[in-house]
């Protein structure tokens, strides 16, 4: 008897954002600011309390954050209050306030002995990588926002570039001041990165009488 040709099963491949959380990450609330700056503070973590303070400060760019010199925020003995850098991405300046919270972590870690002699803000372990990868900072971000009980997955480098710009946002509805702060050459693209919708449009011209 003979058997007849039956089409090849092949197994459903996994897909591979199955069980993630994809989409825009979100931004972190003024509480999980606190809560993870007085962990890192309990733990003496200096390294890792500088750069999580000055990633909100800054609104960098992973790519940007772990690039950046010593020079460029240090100064005459002192950390500056404010500082510019050149983006990766656009290729064009962008500024940036250092607040007093993050200028006394940024001291601290600067002159820690580890520091010495070093070009890079955030070091590498190894000689042949001068500075930690976006791939370490991915991973520390995780640790960070596990650390206080949040689910890593809906959080990422980018929920600290938009956690000071999203509370900027609330407080003015000033997109343009917003746009100049994150470095975007175009305001749809600030629109996007909000996450601004209609709702918060109508919400920002209700508040304003004629």
């Amino acid at each position: 008897m003979n058997t007849p040709n039956l089409p090849m099963i092949i197994p459903p491949k996994r897909a591979w954002n199955k069980g993630r959380i994809i989409g825009q990450k979100r931004p972190l609330l003024p509480k999980h600011v606190w809560a993870i700056r007085v962990r890192l503070e309990l733990a003496k973590n200096a390294r890792d309390l500088a750069l999580f303070n000055l990633a909100v400060d800054s609104k960098l760019r992973g790519c940007d954050l772990v690039g950046l010199k010593v020079a460029d925020v240090y100064s005459a003995g002192r950390v500056k209050e404010r500082t510019s850098i050149v983006q990766r991405k656009t290729k064009l300046p962008v500024q940036f306030e250092i607040t007093e919270v993050t200028r006394v972590s940024l001291s601290t870690w600067i002159n820690h002995p580890g520091m010495y002699g070093s070009e890079f803000l955030w070091p590498g372990r190894f000689r042949e990588r001068l500075h930690i990868s976006t791939r370490q900072y991915a991973r520390m971000v995780k640790t960070w926002v596990s650390s206080i009980g949040l689910e890593p997955s809906g959080f990422g480098t980018h929920s600290l570039r938009r956690t000071k710009a999203a509370q900027i946002y609330k407080k003015t509805g000033n997109l343009r001041a917003v746009q100049l702060l994150l470095g975007h050459t175009k305001m749809d693209s600030t629109v996007r990165y909000l996450g601004v919708d209609l709702e918060d449009a109508l919400a920002i011209s209700e508040s304003v009488e004629i």
